[in-house]
């Protein structure tokens, strides 16, 4: 079983969206974890409404730490367009980045096109053929 874990900066809107898309469409084949280098205090509230739409909750996500260990269980690192920052951990292992634009502070109709660019990253995700 695939491990893939997703990585932003604040673990709060697009790293969160991937993994509950990863969770929702696997249907058993993969895991997902998220989290992120400076953790926000909660869920982006417009990524849940978004996600909401979608018949998939996120009510119960909290950001969560990077940590070495994390980083250690996954198969694949993907980084949603934050591999240009300073603190990215591309060192960590070898990572992908999806260069998704930062939901944070954009109203419901931005955040909608940023959920269904995730969407549709996972689903080619899935398709791969495991390694």
């Amino acid at each position: 079983m695939r491990r893939v874990l997703f990585v932003c900066v604040h673990n709060a809107g697009r790293s969160q969206m991937a993994e509950a898309f990863l969770r929702h469409l696997a249907d058993g084949r993969a895991e997902a974890q998220s989290a992120g280098m400076e953790p926000g205090a909660h869920v982006n509230p417009v990524a849940v409404q978004a996600m909401a739409e979608r018949g998939i909750s996120l009510a119960s996500h909290r950001p969560k730490l990077l940590t070495p260990a994390l980083a250690a269980w996954a198969d694949r690192v993907i980084t949603m367009g934050c591999a240009l920052d300073d603190s990215c951990p591309v060192a960590l292992t070898p990572v992908e980045d999806w260069e998704i634009s930062n939901p944070s502070g954009q109203p419901l109709s931005v955040v909608r096109g940023i959920r269904d660019q995730i969407e549709e990253k996972v689903s080619l995700l899935l398709r791969e053929p495991d390694d």
